[in-house]
Formats: C-alpha cells, structure tokens, sequence
C-alpha cells in the first residue's frame, strides 16, 4: 500500500491491498461516487484499473516490488452490473514465466463476490522485467 501511495501520488490511489500470497492479490476499492457510471453502477474503466491494480499486486509476489513490471494486454468481460458498493478485484496468477505472467482477476461489489458471482473477469498479462 505504502508504494502503490508513493508511485502514484499525483493519482492519489484510494484503493488497498487487503490480502496478499503467493500469486494472489485482492484490492478493495471503497465506494465513492466518482466511479459510477449513468444507471448508478460501477463504471468500466474502473473496474479494468482495478483488475490492473491486482495484477501489479499479484506479481509482486513472485518478483517483489518491481515497478517496471508492465501491462502488455488486458481483456475484461462484463458479466454484469457492477453494484454501486465497495468493490472487490481478485486476482489468480495462472502462469509466471521468465518474461511473462498472466493473471485471471474477478471483479465486483462486495455483496457480489460473497455471492461468488462476479460482475467482470479479467485476463491480465504483464511483461516481466529482466531478471537476469
């Protein structure tokens, strides 16, 4: 949380780490009005800087905090609404090689998560920096 604060100060991130390990991250979002969409539902672009944000997380955990680990593709599906409450992003690394990592991020309200059915998935990769 401290580096995601330090990185991206002039962004002032109000989302958090709350539960990292191996190849995992979940991030809350706390609700705020700014990331509703018209219909009073979270908005997109949110959702995909959430489904970012766990991803950065996730890797961390393999490779420590590398900030020049960096998006090379993000696919999201909608799957349906995003509540207007605090949102949940989870991320599952599912392959980690030298040079790339992919991650699966399930995105949606609280409410919608403990309910196990969430309103967006996400297949993040990233682009691993030498390690050499």
């Amino acid at each position: 949380n401290a580096f995601l604060l330090d990185a991206f100060a002039d962004e002032a991130p109000k989302e958090r780490v709350v539960e990292l390990k191996d190849g995992f991250a979940k991030i809350l979002l706390p609700f705020s009005k700014e990331t509703l969409r018209p219909g009073g539902v979270i908005s997109g672009p949110t959702q995909m800087m959430l489904a970012d944000v766990a991803m950065y997380a996730a890797v961390f955990t393999k490779i420590g905090i590398e900030p020049m680990a960096v998006t090379t593709n993000l696919n999201i599906n909608f799957l349906r609404p995003c509540k207007a409450e605090d949102v949940i992003a989870e991320c599952r690394l599912f392959k980690f090689g030298r040079s790339l990592a992919l991650g699966n991020v399930q995105i949606g309200g609280r409410s919608q998560m403990d309910a196990e059915k969430p309103a967006s998935q996400t297949v993040v990769t990233y682009a691993l920096p030498n390690q050499g």
